[in-house]
């Protein structure tokens, strides 16, 4: 098995998987945008903010069929929608989105206390490299992991797994953040710690036995077992 490990010190190491959008990155107005490029282009009705917030989360191909029309979410509607969100939001893809509050400084701060870091998405592939690059170029991610033909959809945990294995890391020392119920089940469905942000696409309180965070020095502390 190849992994990062160097010495036996390793084996109380920590890893931290991040979700990207609603998590480390505020991404909604771009996707909005983009969703609505493809909507409009085919004379279908437009979506909200709010309502968008509801459809994020799934993966894009999940987000454009549930933002088609009934009676208009036949593969091939989807498909075509899809190519053509691609192209907008692939132009388009930052010109609103931004780091949520405090993000960069816990990266930096993680990775100076020798935590490593990965990134597990259901964005796609592409989207999801182009903008960890953009807002985090300095974070030494051990694996910057979207949504890639073949592989499936979080909250199967073969996305968790393949992190695992790359850097030797056990379970217990590993957790996911993220804001959503997916991000949670798969972070059970992993056998890992999960952490719930307030801060992304869904509420996440009042939810028994989870994690909520309001801030980001919480998670700071979390990984520091100050919590």
């Amino acid at each position: 098995m190849n992994t990062l490990s160097t010495n036996s010190s390793d084996d109380t190491r920590k890893l931290v998987l991040f979700d990207l959008d609603g998590t480390l990155l505020d991404t909604l107005d771009d996707l909005s945008q983009a969703v609505n490029y493809a909507m409009q282009l085919r004379g279908f009705p437009l979506h909200t903010h709010d309502e968008y917030m509801m459809m994020v989360g799934n993966g894009v191909r999940n987000l454009v069929k549930r933002a088609l029309p009934e009676g208009h979410k036949e593969d091939n509607m989807v498909e075509e929608a899809l190519k053509d969100f691609k192209i907008y939001y692939t132009d388009h893809i930052d010109e609103y989105t931004q780091p949520y509050a405090g993000m960069q400084e816990l990266l930096t701060q993680l990775h100076k206390d020798g935590v490593l870091m990965a990134v597990a998405s259901n964005k796609f592939q592409e989207g999801t490299e182009r903008l960890i690059k953009k807002f985090f170029p300095d974070i030494p991610f051990v694996a910057i992991l979207g949504n890639r033909p073949g592989f499936p959809l979080k909250p199967d945990p073969e996305i968790v797994q393949e992190v695992l294995q790359k850097t030797g890391i056990q379970k217990e020392n590993a957790l996911m953040v993220g804001d959503s119920q997916t991000d949670m089940q798969t972070a059970l469905n992993s056998g890992i710690r999960g952490i719930a942000v307030s801060w992304g696409y869904r509420p996440m309180k009042g939810i028994e036995g989870l994690t909520v965070v309001d801030t980001a020095e919480e998670i700071l502390n979390i990984v520091r077992n100050k919590d």
